[in-house]
């Protein structure tokens, strides 16, 4: 079920990816937007506080695709058993394409954890996003991995919805 979950939710992605422009990852939807940007050194950081701000910003496309990035590079190092990295270690790519290749990169890679994947270890304690909280599973966070997904997925959706209405 995780997986069809995943597969439904990924093909409605795919609508969306193969239609953003490159001008859409950086269009800021509001005045008070979050949104990558970029650094001396030539990487591409994104916006962010450690406490939610007020308003909340509303995140650019290329902002989304970064944090998608960041939680599912982390998600697949916890699944792979490899050493977490921290938010400040993933970079957005620098334009869109490249994030689209990027994403679709984790996908297959993703994809690839899960066929790995020994299914007794199902039921082990879930180390990401709840920091080793026994109540939670690999199962927990295989299906926390779709709704987060789904999330940006209409948030990018519904961004590339406005932009294209817009004059």
């Amino acid at each position: 079920m995780l997986r069809h979950q995943f597969d439904l939710t990924w093909g409605l992605f795919e609508y969306h990816l193969d239609r953003l422009t490159p001008d859409d990852f950086l269009w800021e939807p509001a005045p008070v937007s979050w949104t990558v940007r970029p650094a001396a050194d030539g990487t591409w950081l994104p916006d962010w506080a450690d406490t939610e701000p007020d308003p909340v910003p509303v995140p650019t496309v290329g902002w989304l695709t970064w944090h998608i990035g960041w939680w599912w590079s982390v998600a697949l190092d916890h699944i792979q058993g490899r050493p977490p990295r921290d938010r400040t270690d993933l970079t957005w790519p620098g334009d869109g394409p490249a994030a689209v290749t990027w994403l679709r990169s984790l996908r297959a890679s993703w994809l690839t954890a899960l066929d790995d994947l020994d299914p007794t270890h199902l039921a082990a304690t879930a180390p990401f996003p709840w920091p080793n909280d026994p109540q939670y599973t690999v199962s927990d966070m295989i299906a926390w991995v779709n709704a987060e997904l789904m999330k940006n997925v209409a948030e990018i959706g519904q961004l590339r919805l406005l932009r294209a209405q817009r004059p």
